[in-house]
């Protein structure tokens, strides 16, 4: 019989997990805080899947700035995997396309390094197998934009610094990014607010009164996000009134969506030889950001061409999918 591969994606702000079977988990853990608890955290994650027999890794944590240098983190990260591991098999995702040994991804971490977005095109692939495609990822961080060429991922860049000169990778994400780096004018260039705050007024994301995971620290509630905008322009609300608040979060919006259309369609266009664009895959947390880039970016692509991942693999899985990616891949190219 098949193995039960656990799939493992290792960020530097959640930790995921998957198998074939679909069962997902994902939980918060800001590594760059703790590396120390790193082995702990996982293995209270792995523990939950008492059956898995062989481990497949990606990661992108290796980039926090606790780690010295990326080859710093790889190895910390790859430390914690063999540390939880326990005798089962270790794969780690490769931007070659292909799994390799845990002493291979320390010889060249930079194959390894950030490869979770290699991982889910490859995945993704499927989906466009016979002509072009695109993966929009947005995340709770960063956006990978990846052109797929008959289903393979077809980017000039593999690194973080690669793709971020290609436009291939994008630090806008719908939960993490600070507010100022989004729009500077005439607003506080402090962490007062994040982009969930900006979310959350619009009605894009639902509340979640438990989590504290904000730029003060409070609930993540309608109310206490139009507080911390209305604090990113100086002000309280007592001084602003909630249009107006709101009225700054659609201009944040618009912002936001503005550079994300440029630079999906600069990281198609520019593509090698790219095909005919035929289909849009989109993912992440904010699938409903990717769906409005894509048509906006791509006027050919009507809604029959997105590819939604959530629809396609339900909402837990889809959330951790890059771990569902390399669990699926290993089980494929298993010997």
């Amino acid at each position: 019989m098949t193995p039960t591969i656990l799939g493992l994606d290792i960020g530097g702000a959640n930790l995921k997990a998957a198998t074939l079977e679909k069962r997902a988990v994902s939980v918060p853990f800001p590594l760059w805080k703790q590396p120390d608890r790193l082995s702990s955290a996982l293995a209270e994650l792995v523990g939950q899947f008492p059956d898995a027999e062989e481990l497949a890794v990606t990661m992108t944590g290796e980039l926090c700035d606790c780690f010295e240098t990326k080859r710093d983190g790889v190895n910390a990260i790859l430390d914690a995997v063999e540390t939880v591991a326990t005798g089962r098999r270790v794969q780690v995702w490769s931007t070659d396309g292909e799994f390799v040994s845990v002493d291979a991804a320390r010889r060249n971490h930079l194959k390894v390094a950030a490869a979770n977005w290699h991982a889910l095109a490859t995945f993704a692939g499927r989906f466009v197998p016979h002509y072009g495609g695109l993966l929009l990822d947005v995340g709770s961080t960063t956006t990978d934009i990846i052109p797929l060429n008959h289903g393979v991922p077809s980017t000039y860049g593999t690194t973080d610094w690669d793709r971020l000169q290609m436009r291939e990778l994008v630090y806008i994400g719908v939960r993490r990014t600070p507010v100022c780096a989004v729009w500077g004018d005439r607003v506080c260039a402090e962490l007062f607010a994040t982009i969930q705050d900006v979310y959350t007024v619009l009605g894009l994301l639902p509340e979640e009164p438990d989590n504290r995971d904000t730029a003060d620290g409070r609930p993540r509630t309608t109310v206490y996000s139009l507080a911390r905008l209305a604090r990113m322009l100086g002000a309280d609300r007592e001084q602003l009134s909630d249009d107006h608040v709101i009225h700054f979060a659609t201009r944040v919006h618009t912002e936001v969506r503005r550079r994300l259309v440029e630079a999906a369609r600069s990281a198609y266009y520019d593509s090698q030889s790219p095909p005919d664009l035929r289909a849009v895959i989109v993912s992440g947390a904010g699938e409903f950001l990717a769906r409005q880039v894509a048509q906006e970016a791509f006027a050919s692509i009507g809604p029959n061409q997105l590819v939604s991942l959530t629809d396609e693999l339900g909402p837990a899985v889809s959330a951790c999918a890059p771990a569902y990616a390399v669990a699926v891949l290993a089980t494929e190219r298993r010997p």
